[in-house]
């Protein structure tokens, strides 16, 4: 353990939903990375026994933590009410991933390397290169554009904004207010990516490998893809309603 480390309260959040059989599995790569780095799982009742299992492994090990909700909610909820707690219980830096072992914890040192000198790290399937496995030409092609056209239609640097694996300080959590992002999947990512940057934070981002899931079952769904259109037309009207503001003060200045 570097003592670059040393002074960061870390914590990764976990949402989870049936993924019993990828958890142990996942908490294990994450302990065999030796950081000083707490797990919280944020579990959606899920009816296979993910947040039993959670807490089985809460009790054998105080870095991780299990969160309970109620019911299916969605990613974002998800995040949300894991954002809340981490920042209530005092953590300066909030790493988020999939728990379909899909992001390689091989990365998370990187992340806590990189956000020493920025208020927020993104990781990236398409920065300087394409780094995705087990996907179809298909679905790889229209993931890329996908990430493209946010990218250009709402002009922030960001390669791969559709992606859960990224790292924060709790001041920019704290600066964005948090509680009105919106979107249940990828849409969240979105606003959350969108707001980050152009609250003018210093962001950058890492490659890792993306590696589809070998067991359970993908949670894209064709209403994902819409949300995540629909939250792009939303941003865009927005950032056009503003700027209407922002001349018409300039021209009663």
């Amino acid at each position: 353990m570097t003592s670059a480390y040393e002074s960061m309260k870390a914590i990764v959040v976990i949402p989870t939903y049936n993924e019993r059989e990828n958890l142990k599995k996942l908490a294990d790569s994450i302990r065999r990375q030796n950081l000083p780095l707490d797990i919280l799982f944020v579990d959606d009742n899920s009816p296979d026994g993910t947040g039993r299992l959670a807490e089985e492994l809460a009790a054998a090990d105080p870095r991780i933590k299990a969160l309970h909700r109620p019911k299916k909610q969605g990613l974002g909820r998800a995040y949300l009410d894991g954002f809340r707690w981490v920042l209530e219980n005092g953590y300066d830096v909030i790493l988020q991933m999939d728990a379909d072992l899909s992001h390689d914890p091989n990365t998370l040192p990187d992340f806590l390397e990189k956000i020493k000198d920025h208020d927020a790290v993104f990781g990236s399937r398409y920065y300087k290169g394409v780094r995705v496995y087990n996907w179809s030409f298909k679905r790889l092609l229209l993931s890329k554009l996908s990430n493209e056209f946010i990218r250009l239609m709402l002009r922030i640097e960001s390669t791969d904004t559709t992606t859960a694996f990224k790292c924060f300080r709790k001041e920019v959590l704290e600066s964005i207010r948090w509680r009105k992002l919106r979107g249940r999947q990828n849409a969240f990512l979105i606003d959350l990516v969108y707001k980050v940057i152009k609250s003018g934070f210093k962001t950058t981002e890492i490659p890792f490998v993306f590696k589809e899931r070998e067991t359970g079952e993908s949670k894209m769904q064709f209403r994902v893809a819409l949300e995540s259109l629909l939250m792009v037309a939303r941003l865009m009207f927005a950032n056009k309603r503003q700027l209407r503001r922002n001349r018409k003060k300039l021209s009663q200045a």
